[in-house]
């Protein structure tokens, strides 16, 4: 049996664009000599349709486009077509529904063959964790009573499973019951750091455990905040690694399935930082795209999260989409001008200064008198980031691009960031990206030899950028240290308390100081406010603020 995994870039809502994108891989594979061509979880719909669920027409469209598909495939006589879609019985729900008037829905795959859809299956083990809220949305297969699905593609039975269901025992062995000799698994696992090592781990463990192959088609491309990171891949009945597609990109990949065995092109996994900045590009380039923006707009300050952020937006987007402002005030060093003009020169973006020095001048007159008598603190401070948040949004308006935001992980987990400051944006690239990792980013972006827009080849981020201390330059001889432990630690305490759930006292015992681990851990509560205000932006840890993180702003509780 020949086997095509279709890996896609689908976009949520566009039932038509996602159906011909599908459509198109299979009219390929079929030319190709393929059997069986395996389309992602939730494929027709793209992933995660959220609420689009709860919305009839939204369901009916659903089964209208899955028809559709099968009528164009009908023409490929023998080929087989498993694609990923929600799904329910009968117009108005039939035995499994909880009522007449809201018919369960299902997480489904459906073969296409013949121009009919020749059977469905429901999906049994529903996510609920993390980014996932399966349990929002669907009925599980099983408790409703559904049958595994088998079918037989040239002599070979395929047994069906959608993403979790492989993580567990039960529905890979009620389906090798049913009689399959492969397992296909349809995914939408959104990306986190070294997320595909776990899953093929995982997968080998499954394939080890039903003794059959296991193919697993998977998204590539960005959704709102979580990113898709392709590497669709088949592993052999021993949980060896047999095909692996490319990593972040659109792909046809092909093997062939004979006996135990899986044989085709086994592209290897990137670096942790590598995929980080692939992760990091996708986002900005679909976020954009998809949602039709023309282009992007940042605020360059000669620091380090701006370069980062600048360098990622003209991987996703070109020099010719990205315009950056740098907005100096009477705080701003002069090195933090020379290095922002030549960064932006290294990459031919459009550049433009606008002092804020008058407009603060301003803000300062005006309030003086409601500030007399009162010593200059951090609301001085804020006024400047709000200023250039404000020409920030203005530029905007006027052009339609959208602003990203500059502040990293770590500034979003302590609250050192401002309100309609630096905050101000449409989407934050880094707001998942740790300040250690920032550097890191960084340092391995200029290690690579990067063709800049002119034609030269070397480092697009100047090197003093990398070694000089951060500072928000809002005050005379101000550093991020002034305010907040050394990254290394802050960092450390970030991931072991947010990330990992440890306690305080777990953190301590690993060795970190009891005052700093109580102060980073106060900060990160009492700053919930601030991200609930935040842009959305992209997710790159297993568990980011925002869908991860979903805790309350008002709570006296403080373990």
């Amino acid at each position: 049996m020949k086997v095509a995994l279709a890996q896609i870039n689908a976009t949520v809502g566009d039932l038509e664009g996602n159906a011909r994108r599908i459509v198109n891989a299979a009219r390929r594979a079929y030319g190709q000599g393929v059997d069986l061509v395996i389309a992602p979880e939730l494929a027709l719909t793209g992933y995660p349709p959220e609420d689009l669920l709860l919305r009839p027409s939204f369901m009916s469209a659903c089964a209208d486009a899955l028809r559709g598909m099968a009528r164009e495939l009908q023409s490929s006589q023998g080929l087989h077509v498993l694609v990923g879609h929600p799904h329910q019985f009968g117009e108005r729900g039939d035995v499994r529904t909880k009522s007449t008037s809201q018919p369960l829905r299902f997480n489904a795959a459906s073969v296409l063959a013949g121009g009919r859809i020749v059977g469905t299956y429901c999906k049994r083990e529903l996510p609920n964790y993390q980014v996932f809220d399966e349990r929002r949305y669907f009925a599980s297969g099983r408790d409703a009573g559904l049958r595994p699905l088998v079918f037989e593609v040239g002599g070979t039975r395929v047994g069906v499973l959608i993403c979790e269901d492989a993580w567990f025992d039960e529905p890979g062995a009620a389906a090798k019951t049913a009689g399959a000799q492969v397992l296909a698994v349809l995914n939408a696992s959104p990306f986190h750091l070294d997320k595909a090592g776990e899953r093929e781990a995982r997968m080998a463990e499954r394939a080890r455990a039903t003794g059959l192959p296991v193919l697993f088609s998977h998204l590539a491309g960005g959704q709102d905040e979580v990113v898709f990171d392709g590497a669709s891949f088949g592993i052999d009945a021993r949980g060896e690694i047999g095909v692996r597609g490319p990593s972040f990109d659109e792909a046809l990949v092909t093997a062939e399935v004979e006996g135990g065995s899986v044989r085709g092109t086994v592209h290897p996994l990137p670096s942790l930082e590598s995929q980080a900045w692939q992760a990091l590009v996708v986002g900005v380039r679909d976020y954009l795209g998809k949602n039709g923006f023309p282009g992007a707009i940042i605020g360059l300050s000669g620091g380090i999260d701006s370069a980062l952020v600048l360098a990622i937006a003209v991987d996703a987007l070109g020099a010719e989409k990205v315009r950056c402002v740098m907005m100096p005030s009477p705080y701003t060093a002069d090195i933090s001008w020379i290095d922002a003009r030549d960064m932006a020169k290294r990459l031919h973006v459009q550049y433009d200064e606008i002092s804020i020095s008058p407009m603060f001048d301003s803000f300062r007159a005006a309030l003086a008198p409601q500030f007399a008598g009162l010593a200059e603190d951090t609301t001085e401070e804020n006024i400047q980031a709000r200023i250039r948040g404000t020409l920030l949004m203005a530029l905007s308006n006027k052009t339609g691009r959208i602003v990203l935001t500059t502040g990293n992980k770590s500034e979003m987990a302590t609250g050192y960031c401002t309100l309609y400051g630096d905050m101000a944006g449409g989407f934050a690239v880094i707001k998942d990206v740790a300040k250690t990792l920032v550097y890191r980013l960084c340092d391995w972006k200029n290690r690579q030899a990067t063709r800049r827009t002119d034609g030269s080849i070397g480092p697009v981020i100047p090197e003093r950028i990398l070694t000089r201390a951060p500072s928000a330059e809002l005050r005379l001889n101000q550093t991020d240290q002034d305010s907040l432990p050394p990254y290394e630690v802050l960092d450390a305490i970030l991931a072991l308390y947010m990330e990992d759930d440890r306690s305080v006292e777990d953190i301590v015992a690993a060795g970190y100081e009891r005052a700093i681990v109580e102060r980073v851990t106060r900060l990160i509560k009492t700053n919930e406010y601030k991200r609930r205000q935040a842009p959305v932006g992209i997710r790159i840890t297993h568990r980011a603020f925002g869908r991860d993180w979903r805790y309350p702003i008002t709570s006296k509780f403080r373990a």
